[in-house]
């Protein structure tokens, strides 16, 4: 009998939540996605001393302010870690704009058109990679710019149904609700413990997959964050799932039948909502849950985003 992630490979296109070189090798999803924890995690291992180190001596040779060349040295890492997983996946790898650019469209726009640029540098097309982008209000107008300049985005971080609106009506390429982050949540404070079909992460992403298919909007849905196996089964058939190379493993192993949960045909309608900037700050102020979570995802993306700079400047200056 075939395996449920082969199962899954006939409904869903699965891609790897990793910068794990050897896993994405070994078990060949169609895409990646990638955050500063993940660049930081990856950049740890042996695999990339020679790509810290090369980009160490590049930070040496050039000029301007420390932080401003410890910033374009940790960039360069991250894109190196990218484009490794770029010559590996037939799809595309997400590479997220800096975290404290979460509420600055502006700048979210110029750093993205960065990040395009030094992809292009080493031969690889925007074709190939995602720009992500958290869910604010801000990273969703920045999202609208660059789609109209041709370039996808993932907008990450997004816990509720007014950020995936936002993002329908803005024309975003590809939006990753949170399911395991949901669920953490309503488990802590209701003290519940809750079986894949009342996880309120999977209830979640298929209700923001219903609204999109039955109001014909194109943006591909892409369930993230997963705790176990039971809710990514619980999403099957959703359009993208990204998955920890941990758990793809474990439904490698799995056998028996995986019962498609999500399609189009079965896609329960949904009234269209209007959803402006007053009324997405307003759903948001009325979720708990999806205000609590998106502030605590910038956060800790931040930190580590500190941290891999600290790095970078501990080693300019041990160079």
């Amino acid at each position: 009998m075939t395996s449920k992630l082969d199962q899954l490979r006939q409904m869903t296109t699965v891609v790897a939540d990793t910068g794990d070189i050897e896993a994405v090798a070994r078990l060949k999803p169609v895409d990646c996605t990638t955050n500063p924890t993940i660049v930081l995690k990856a950049l740890g291992t042996p695999m990339f001393a020679d790509a810290v180190k090369e980009a160490v001596a590049w930070g040496k040779s050039q000029t301007g302010s420390s932080d401003a060349v410890v910033a374009a040295v940790a960039d360069r890492l991250a894109i190196s870690v990218g484009a490794a997983l770029v010559g590996l996946v037939p799809g595309r790898v997400s590479t997220e704009v800096d975290a404290d650019l979460s509420f600055d469209t502006e700048a979210s726009i110029a750093k993205a058109r960065q990040i395009v640029a030094a992809y292009k540098e080493r031969g690889i097309g925007q074709d190939r990679i995602l720009i992500k982008l958290a869910s604010t209000w801000e990273g969703i107008r920045a999202a609208e710019v660059l789609q109209k300049e041709g370039v996808d985005c993932n907008l990450t971080l997004l816990f509720s149904k007014a950020q995936a609106i936002a993002c329908a009506d803005a024309k975003v390429f590809l939006i990753s609700p949170f399911v395991g982050r949901i669920m953490d949540w309503f488990a802590k404070s209701t003290g519940k413990t809750y079986t894949s079909e009342d996880d309120p992460g999977v209830l979640s992403v298929r209700s923001i997959y219903d609204y999109y298919k039955t109001n014909g909007i194109n943006t591909i849905v892409m369930g993230a964050s997963f705790r176990n196996v039971g809710e990514i089964e619980a999403l099957a058939g959703c359009d993208r799932l990204t998955i920890s190379p941990a758990l793809l493993e474990e439904l490698s192993k799995a056998e028996g039948t995986l019962e498609r949960k999500l399609s189009p045909k079965k896609a329960e309608k949904q009234e269209p909502v209007k959803v402006d900037e007053k009324t997405f700050r307003w759903m948001m102020n009325e979720d708990a849950m999806a205000t609590e979570k998106l502030s605590e995802g910038i956060r800790l993306f931040g930190k580590d985003l500190g941290a891999l700079r600290a790095m970078v400047q501990k080693e300019l200056a041990a160079a």
